[in-house]
């Protein structure tokens, strides 16, 4: 059945991104056109340099859209106020190659922070909401176990879970399998897929990892700032 465009949690047409002034500016995106249909889980590969970080965070929200029309959520990012971004920043979820976890905070605080950054969350609102995330990833036994005292695989699913604490509609992950064994990562992107099809949660995966690649619904390869091929989906 062919996926109409009200199921796409992401449309991009045309879109364009330069770094630098002057001489110095560089284009560093060109005429890129995608869409994530919802509780999909898409793959972004490419050699460094390629331009995967720089979508990621346009898509995120993260960065300003120059050139082009990027539609999330059924909203347009081009020309966004930063009310607006830092707002829909609030639907979406933030997974990194480094877990970025605060070594003073316990996984629960620390999937907390998740929800109570943004939405100001009552405490014990926000307490059930990190308990019921962190055991959807398997660590309802570790809820007051510092980062210090977790494996590097136990250290990502917290930050799954603080991704995915606030039900975002996409989750958007940079590299998040890099510093894992084979086991770990393939049990992170299981996860994430699970949790985005129960979910309708949509994920963008950006990654080098070869072992992670038949887990994806789809997948999208950058070279030079342009995407070259498209498979699946």
């Amino acid at each position: 059945m062919a996926v109409q465009d009200g199921d796409m949690v992401v449309k991009a047409r045309g879109l364009n991104h330069w770094f630098g002034e002057g001489e110095a500016r560089k284009q560093a995106l060109f005429d890129i056109n995608l869409s994530l249909p919802r509780g999909s889980l898409t793959v972004l590969m490419g050699p460094s340099g390629s331009g995967k970080t720089t979508l990621l965070t346009l898509l995120g929200c993260l960065r300003t859209v120059q050139d082009g029309s990027v539609l999330l959520a059924g909203t347009e990012l081009f020309d966004a106020s930063e009310a607006k971004l830092t707002k829909l920043r609030q639907r979406l979820g933030f997974i990194f190659q480094s877990h970025n976890l605060h070594e003073s905070l316990t996984a629960l605080q620390n999937v907390m922070m998740g929800v109570q950054v943004h939405n100001g969350v009552p405490d014990d609102l926000a307490k059930r909401a990190g308990a019921r995330a962190l055991d959807l990833v398997g660590l309802s036994d570790r809820l007051h176990y510092l980062p210090g005292n977790l494996s590097g695989g136990q250290k990502q699913r917290v930050a799954v879970a603080r991704a995915l604490v606030g039900n975002p509609e996409m989750v958007l992950a940079d590299e998040p399998t890099a510093a894992l064994d084979k086991d770990s990562a393939a049990d992170v992107v299981d996860l994430l897929k699970r949790l985005g099809a129960a979910r309708n949660t949509t994920t963008l995966l950006v990654t080098h990892d070869n072992r992670i690649l038949d887990r994806a619904d789809s997948i999208l390869t950058l070279e030079d700032g342009r995407i070259v091929s498209v498979s699946g989906g």
